[in-house]
């Protein structure tokens, strides 16, 4: 990472996403970045949020949006990342104001990807890992995301986070292997609550 971020950060970067979309889904209104922050917020860094709805002690995706790249101040990216990840994922319908109490947000903060380069695609799989990095697959128009927590929930291998990277930019899971694809790697801090409005945690990778 090329900063490093506390957790008084990270809960301060958490309970902004989730005061941007309790705000939001109250006024349709978006906040403000609060003022006195640390500066170490104020960077232009690429971050995700993530909203979990908790079923019966189970997680399950809500929403998950973000910037990938380092293109707007963190604490401005979390707000418009939040309320996006709440109201505009198209996998799901806007939430609602009451859903705010049986969910969970988490704030990934991203290095800047890189680009992996090899002679031979194959080579791929070894200059990932799984529980460290994530992905992005980019070829012509198509592009697909998935952060270093996705494998490790899902209990994929380094083939398989490729192949699932591919699907999610909506081309064939092989795709990694053809000439003319690009893979970029990434790493994240992750901040998530323990529970709806609990307390937060860094969240470290197996």
């Amino acid at each position: 990472m090329h900063f490093d971020l506390s957790l008084e950060e990270g809960k301060l970067l958490v309970r902004l996403a989730r005061t941007a979309v309790e705000e939001y889904l109250k006024t349709r209104k978006r906040i403000r970045v609060p003022e006195g922050l640390p500066k170490k917020l104020m960077q232009s860094c690429g971050v995700f949020v993530t909203i979990n709805s908790i079923q019966n002690g189970e997680k399950e995706l809500r929403g998950c949006i973000g910037l990938p790249y380092p293109t707007t101040p963190l604490a401005e990216a979390v707000i418009e990342s939040a309320i996006s990840s709440a109201t505009r994922d198209p996998r799901f319908y806007p939430m609602s104001l009451e859903e705010l109490s049986s969910v969970v947000f988490e704030v990934s903060v991203l290095t800047p990807p890189q680009l992996i380069e090899v002679e031979d695609p194959r080579e791929y799989p070894s200059k990932i890992k799984v529980g460290v990095d994530g992905l992005i697959v980019e070829r012509s128009f198509y592009k697909g995301l998935l952060l270093p927590q996705v494998p490790v929930e899902w209990n994929w291998d380094e083939e398989e986070f490729l192949c699932q990277c591919c699907l999610k930019a909506g081309l064939p899971p092989d795709c990694w292997l053809m000439k003319g694809t690009k893979v970029y790697k990434f790493q994240a801090i992750i901040f998530e609550e323990e529970k709806p409005k609990g307390e937060v945690r860094r969240k470290i990778l197996p």
